[in-house]
């Protein structure tokens, strides 16, 4: 096969359609649009969600809560997921992101204490619950607030 050989396969492709090229072409004067009303206008047409002048259901439906735009949205991870690193290990937010244990670091990271931790391990991280850090320290580690 050569570049010049190559064609779209059969019936793949249609002729773009001309509208307004006299009444011969079967889409002259009107183009296809009929006889007046907003179809046939420039720009013309329903905008979406429009219900024929009821009111439409996004206005119905009753609007619930906010969004605080000064809220803060904190990576949570278990203590129990630090069982994965080496005993002795200084664990950071990049090392986390690293081994998949968050997707992404949002606000920062905060560390829950669900779960046991047997390693000695250095771990840095935005916020620590008190069962966390508690859980950490116990076992000789260190909890450091960055």
């Amino acid at each position: 096969m050569k570049l010049h050989e190559l064609h779209p396969a059969e019936g793949s492709t249609t002729a773009q359609k001309r509208l307004g090229r006299g009444t011969g072409s079967g889409l002259g004067k009107t183009s296809g649009k009929g006889h007046k009303g907003a179809k046939a206008r420039s720009g013309g047409g329903k905008r979406p969600g429009f219900e024929g002048g009821q009111m439409p259901l996004y206005r119905r439906v009753p609007k619930r809560g906010f969004t605080n735009v000064f809220g803060t949205e904190y990576a949570e991870v278990n203590v129990e997921r630090l069982e994965i690193f080496n005993d002795g290990d200084t664990v950071t937010v990049p090392m986390l992101l690293e081994a998949g244990i968050i997707k992404k670091t949002l606000d920062g990271v905060k560390i829950l204490g669900n779960g046991d931790l047997t390693k000695k391990l250095t771990v840095q991280a935005q916020k620590f619950t008190a069962g966390a850090k508690e859980k950490i320290e116990a076992v000789g580690g260190k909890a450091e607030v960055i």
